[in-house]
């Protein structure tokens, strides 16, 4: 834990230009973000350094487990712990991942070499990366930047993942400032990536430059030198544990909070699937509806095409009409064909039927004795070659009326459609 910064806080106006300019970036050197998340990842930043201008967003590499580099955005520095009344800084990395924001940051703790992790920890592994509940629940896009320092505060606050250790000063002239500590790597993973742990590390800073450790840890023989004793008044110590109450009073109604939100969203998350199902049967049903009415004008078309037929040949055989009242009728002028296929075809039927019934004469004769069978047998001969010539120029003239037919319609459904 340090103390707090005496570094200017960033500006907010070079913030956001920085921020603008990584992530409009095209091309090899663009960051690995989608493009309908970039301007979420955008306001996620601005409002952490709004709340928190200790972080401060930064581009880096990061190595995953496989050898990968890749540059990603990072919010590194420090968040507050309050921790006995005193208000300590732990330095931290946030990592945005290349799937951020669907999934939750990698979240690092990142000792100076004043610093030691604290071993075991229940939220901080020893290599550093930070595991809270409020990243295994990570919902979008509900979930921030935001609410996860102040979980990761408030969490720490519980339990310190870091104190600091310290070792008598052989300078008699011991600086009442801390000496630089060394940046550290921004490559840093475990589960994400290679991270290798944080050894112990020997301050070289005079004592008593960093706030007491919360673990009331058992220090290595100090100078002799005089300490003032001081008791706390009762009344800071009522007020003290009325804070810590209302601090837990509040936790606690966050978290009731968020349980609710979290199944509004779910209720959200089915609502939606349901509308994309009924949206899903209605194209269905009107998909089926435009089918059904194509095919409808398509029988329509065929009617009227049929009905204009009709019509014509009723007008053509309408004035032939007039003549059946009357006892001079001839049969054979009774019927006129429409063409010279319609003729041919007639004669060849009229022939063939004309064949059957004098076969049937015959069959009579025979039976009745009046022609012999030799004579019976050479006229069926005669009769039936005759006969399978008129229906061969009948299936003929069949096959040429079909396609005359499909022409005549073709014609028709031109005229209709244009």
């Amino acid at each position: 834990m340090v103390p707090p910064s005496s570094t200017p806080p960033p500006n907010p106006q070079q913030t956001q230009q920085f921020l603008s300019s990584v992530l409009s970036q095209r091309g090899p050197s663009s960051l690995p973000y989608t493009e309908d998340t970039k301007w979420l990842i955008r306001q996620h930043l601005l409002s952490l350094v709004s709340n928190y201008p200790s972080l401060e967003p930064k581009t880096a590499t990061f190595t995953h487990n496989d050898g990968r580099s890749v540059n990603l955005l990072q919010a590194d520095g420090t968040i507050p712990m309050p921790f006995q009344g005193v208000t300590y800084n732990i330095p931290i990395i946030i990592w945005l991942m290349e799937s951020y924001p669907r999934y939750a940051p990698a979240v690092y703790v990142n000792p100076t070499r004043d610093m030691i992790i604290k071993r075991p920890h229940p939220h901080v592994s020893p290599s550093g990366l930070v595991s809270i509940p409020y990243l295994h629940s990570w919902i979008y896009p509900s979930s921030n930047l935001v609410d996860l320092v102040g979980n990761l505060s408030s969490a720490f606050s519980r339990d310190p993942p870091l104190y600091s250790q310290r070792r008598p000063n052989p300078n008699p002239n011991p600086s009442p400032s801390p000496s630089p500590s060394p940046s550290i790597n921004s490559s840093m993973s475990s589960s994400y990536g290679h991270h290798p742990p944080p050894g112990p590390r020997v301050a070289h800073s005079a004592t008593g430059v960093y706030p007491p450790s919360p673990y009331g840890r058992v220090q290595p023989p100090q100078p002799s030198q005089a300490r003032p004793t001081s008791t706390d008044d009762a009344a800071e110590v009522y007020k003290r544990n009325a804070m810590n109450k209302l601090v837990e009073m509040v936790h606690g109604d966050i978290i009731g909070m968020r349980k609710a939100r979290e199944v509004e969203v779910e209720g959200l998350f089915s609502a939606q699937a349901v509308l994309r199902r009924r949206e899903e049967e209605i194209n269905k049903g009107l998909k089926e509806m435009q089918d059904e009415k194509e095919a409808l004008e398509h029988q329509l078309q065929v009617v009227l095409m049929n009905t204009d037929v009709l019509d014509s040949w009723i007008r053509d055989n309408e004035g032939k009409t007039n003549n059946l009242g009357k006892n001079n009728v001839d049969v054979d002028q009774a019927i006129h064909c429409a063409d010279v296929l319609s003729q041919q075809m007639l004669d060849c039927t009229s022939a063939d039927l004309a064949i059957e019934d004098v076969v049937y004469s015959l069959d009579k004769a025979v039976q009745d004795g009046a022609v012999s069978f030799d004579q019976y047998l050479r006229n069926v001969r005669l009769l039936s070659r005759e006969q399978f010539f008129h229906r061969a120029t009948a299936a003929k003239v069949k096959e040429a009326q079909m396609q005359a037919q499909v022409a005549n319609m073709a014609a028709r459904m031109s005229r209709f459609v244009s």
